[in-house]
This record gives C-alpha cells, sequence and structure tokens, in this order.
C-alpha cells in the first residue's frame, strides 16, 4: 500500500494489508493527531483546563502520553527499568519551566524509542505488567499495540475538547 496523507498531514491508516502495518499505521494515525490538536498553540494556551473540576490540560496530555509510550513499550514490552520521564508516574503534572515544544520533544523521543524497541518483535512477544492488580501478568506485542490505539482515542477525545475550548476549533 502506498503511504497515503491527510490535507492536514496525518498518515492515513492502512485500509487493507497485514495485521502488524495496520496496527502501526493506526497507532501513528492517533499520534499524530494529538500533535495536530497542539499545532499553533503558545504555552500558555496548552496550559488551559478543561472545565472545573478538572485540571486537564494539552500539556499534561502530551506528558501523559510520553510516559504511557515509555511504560508500555520500554517497561513493558522492553522489560527495561526506566525512571518516569517527567519525574512523576502519570505525567499530568506541570512544571513552570516545561513547555510545548520540551514536551513534544521528549513525547517524539519515547515514540522514536518504543519504536527502536519493537522492531523485529513479532506481534505474539510478551511482555510483562509492571505495575497495578495485574502487575506479573504476561501481554502480548499485539495487546500492546491495541491498548495504545485504545488510550491515544480516548485522549485524542479529551484534546478535542480542550482545543474547543482553547480557541473554538474543531473536528479532525
Amino acid at each position: 500500500m502506498t503511504d497515503l496523507t491527510l490535507p492536514d498531514g496525518r498518515p492515513v491508516p492502512h485500509l487493507t494489508g497485514d495485521e502488524r502495518p495496520m496496527l502501526e499505521s493506526w497507532l501513528d494515525f492517533h499520534r499524530g493527531t494529538l500533535a495536530l490538536k497542539c499545532a499553533e498553540l503558545d504555552d500558555a494556551q496548552v496550559r488551559t483546563a478543561s472545565a472545573e473540576p478538572s485540571a486537564l490540560t494539552l500539556l499534561g496530555l502530551v506528558q501523559h502520553l510520553a510516559e504511557v509510550e515509555r511504560n508500555w513499550f520500554q517497561r513493558v514490552v522492553g522489560g527495561l527499568d526506566v525512571p518516569p520521564v517527567f519525574g512523576e508516574e502519570t505525567g499530568y503534572v506541570l512544571d513552570p519551566a516545561r513547555g510545548l515544544d520540551e514536551a513534544l520533544n521528549v513525547w517524539r523521543r519515547e515514540i522514536a524509542r518504543g519504536r527502536e524497541l519493537c522492531a523485529g518483535r513479532p506481534l505474539d512477544d510478551t511482555g510483562r505488567l509492571v505495575d497495578g492488580p495485574m502487575a506479573g501478568l504476561e501481554v502480548s506485542l499485539r495487546w500492546v499495540f491495541i491498548h495504545m490505539i485504545e488510550e491515544y482515542a480516548r485522549h485524542n477525545g479529551h484534546a478535542d475538547i480542550l482545543r474547543e475550548r482553547i480557541d473554538g476549533v474543531t473536528g479532525y
């Protein structure tokens, strides 16, 4: 399949073909959607909370998803013992000195590291959950890809609401 992009620059997920490229393309589509939700916003705008009582922000979502990338690909799939990327596990805590560019760069670095760790691994390869009530249970790389697609889809819904609150932009 030829790689297609939407007019906004996001990759079109594969419509046909093998499972692995399809899963990877859907994950890349959702990653691209998060980046698009942050496009053309300044540091003050990405710190705008959604609505009381929530303190959720676009900057917090970017940081959280960097932590999610690190957790699932480095800790679970790769079996690496790495600390939280932003010093706390959720990523939602905002540092006054950290802006959007830095957070996006860290997020992109975590994506690249995850791709490196997954390259050449079959979808049936397994890792172990490291936290929570199911810690120690085995999960396949396939399961991790599906979970990551779900994680991004859910948070991109939050990003839709945040972006609309910030400047009225909706859709995509």
